[in-house]
């Protein structure tokens, strides 16, 4: 299936895209149905996507009745839907994976639908930092976004790799905040660095950017280990030059999007719900 561009997605954002409800013939015939997909937080991508894509499905398929919840991102959806909270979710290809093989950090079954965009890792100093390799970070605190987030397991991955998990001497001190909180805290000075999955430009980031001057650090370094022990779930990517401020091109590890159901999910639902992925991506 095509990845949908972020561009696209924050064109339809920034247009207020609206649909007339029930105006779609639809190609699920079943009982009306209500259902739920667990997103992501405010001012983020995946709630953003997640709404956009409710409302198309509301539209093309009337018989179903969507509504996307916002929620701390993939680690708490995976946990919504394994406790039947929810009939769909959003999750980073990493996360799924480790919680559909393994049980990382819970074992949730899982069906993946499409994948529908590009997630980038983001490891953000001030650009005034002495920290300018992820070896810099030993001893140095980061924020590693919030408890139900996929940055705790995507980043406890990248510090193991790189020799700066807890039970290592040089060890990097985790924390966990909400993005907003994050940037306030390197902002202050309370933490050194932040990291964050995140699409480009992430808009809480660029807004950080506007006024503060920022680096990127580099994380292709950390990239044949992360794919030598975790598979080609993590990908070489960049994050564009310009894309906060000044920057220049930095090379970073992409994580594949999921929108994902339980693998004893209504075939009915999912087909609808994937026919309008892919004819209205």
């Amino acid at each position: 299936m095509a990845e949908i561009t972020r561009r696209t997605l924050l064109t339809a954002v920034a247009l207020g895209l609206t649909m007339v409800p029930g105006c779609g013939t639809g190609s699920y015939r079943g009982p009306q149905r209500t259902l739920t997909i667990a997103a992501g937080q405010h001012g983020m991508f995946y709630l953003a996507f997640a709404e956009l894509l409710a409302t198309a499905i509301r539209h093309e398929e009337p018989r179903l009745r969507i509504t996307a919840i916002p929620t701390d991102g993939s680690l708490e959806n995976l946990q919504r839907l394994r406790d039947g909270q929810v009939d769909l979710a959003l999750a980073l290809a990493d996360v799924a994976q480790a919680a559909a093989t393994i049980g990382d950090p819970l074992p949730v079954p899982v069906q993946a639908l499409g994948r529908i965009f590009q997630n980038y890792l983001h490891l953000v100093v001030l650009a005034a930092s002495p920290i300018h390799t992820l070896a810099d970070l030993a001893g140095r605190t980061v924020a590693m976004g919030t408890s139900g987030a996929a940055t705790r397991l995507t980043g406890r991955r990248l510090l193991e790799v790189a020799g700066l998990a807890p039970s290592t001497p040089s060890a990097a001190v985790q924390v966990y905040y909400q993005p907003s909180d994050s940037i306030t805290a390197l902002e202050a000075g309370r933490i050194d660095a932040l990291l964050w999955s995140a699409g480009v430009p992430t808009p809480l980031l660029a807004e950080f950017s506007a006024r503060r001057d920022i680096r990127l650090l580099p994380l292709d370094t950390a990239l044949p280990a992360m794919r030598s022990k975790y598979g080609p779930v993590y990908q070489p990517d960049a994050v564009p030059a310009n894309a906060y401020g000044s920057a220049p091109e930095v090379p970073t590890i992409g994580i594949a999007n999921l929108l994902i159901c339980r693998p004893d999910a209504d075939p009915a639902v999912t087909a609808a719900v994937a026919r309008v992925l892919v004819t209205h991506a």
